[in-house]
């Protein structure tokens, strides 16, 4: 309960308060200047390895196992705690300032992909690659996709938001947004009961686009202790797939991509060439 009462006419004339107060606005646009770095291949990536970010930068190491040598790519990190996504260049690769962006220079015209959704569809259909031809299995994969989408946000900026970063803790808040994540854990809990993946026996960009999210929470990598406070260990067929992906080779490699946080072994702030992971890690970079 609180004394709050809503003004007729909301104004913004406070910081919002909250681990991202310092970027929080109600309008959209550039804040300054500043133009983005082209690298050497087709596919330039500007990204963090948040959730959103982790999706691409997995999507892209699984087409380069596959041998897809058109799917090289350099990838710049976006500070979004320094405010970097509203840098101009990268508005004009995406209005929204959000990371992912992806920018396409491999024909006569750049095409430019934003919303990490997006980006998977277009790197599926451009490799043929992780997205179903044939119906109905496209319709199931894309399904699962945009099921993501829809909720993650109940995920992310509702439950991760109240128990995590908000400036005070609020039982309702954080009671409603348990209740809807469990709830998603139970959705994707018995859709693995009948497949090994999300859109059925093969794994693709469903899987890619939920997993950092929902498999994250499973493994216990989201919101200081949620996986306690949640008690993911319940939901069985999550963790069983939870742990299958995170041990493929590519996930390893896409979650470092961009990475600015956690262990130095695991950062790989910019990648550039697949040489990378092995010399341009941060704990390396600090040791020379």
């Amino acid at each position: 309960m609180t004394d709050y009462t809503p003004p007729k006419v909301w104004t913004w004339n406070k910081p919002s308060g909250g681990a991202f107060a310092s970027i929080n606005r109600p309008i959209a646009g550039p804040t300054h200047d500043k133009e983005l770095p082209i690298g050497k291949h087709p596919l330039q990536l500007y990204s963090l390895a948040t959730p959103n970010g982790v999706k691409v930068t997995v999507m892209l190491e699984e087409l380069l196992a596959r041998g897809h040598e058109g799917a090289e790519y350099d990838a710049w990190l976006i500070r979004i705690n320094d405010g970097d996504q509203f840098g101009s260049g990268f508005v004009e690769v995406n209005p929204n300032s959000k990371i992912p962006a992806l920018m396409d220079r491999s024909g006569a015209t750049p095409v430019r992909v934003f919303e990490s959704g997006s980006i998977l569809v277009y790197l599926a259909e451009k490799f043929g690659e992780f997205l179903p031809t044939e119906q109905p299995a496209r319709a199931e994969v894309l399904s699962w996709l945009f099921w993501q989408m829809g909720s993650a946000p109940y995920l992310g900026g509702g439950f991760g938001h109240f128990y995590a970063y908000a400036p005070e803790k609020f039982e309702y808040a954080i009671d409603r947004f348990s209740m809807e994540v469990k709830r998603q854990m139970d959705v994707l809990d018995r859709r693995l009961v009948e497949t090994e993946y999300l859109g059925g026996k093969h794994y693709s960009i469903a899987d890619m686009a939920v997993w950092p999210w929902y498999g994250g929470l499973a493994l216990g990598r989201m919101y200081n202790d949620s996986a306690e406070f949640l008690s993911v260990h319940e939901y069985k067929h999550v963790q069983r797939w939870a742990k299958a992906i995170d041990e493929r080779p590519a996930v390893r490699r896409g979650r470092m991509v961009n990475r600015a946080f956690g262990e130095p072994a695991l950062q790989l702030h910019e990648r550039h060439d697949a040489s990378d992971f092995d010399t341009n890690t941060q704990d390396k970079l600090a040791a020379e």
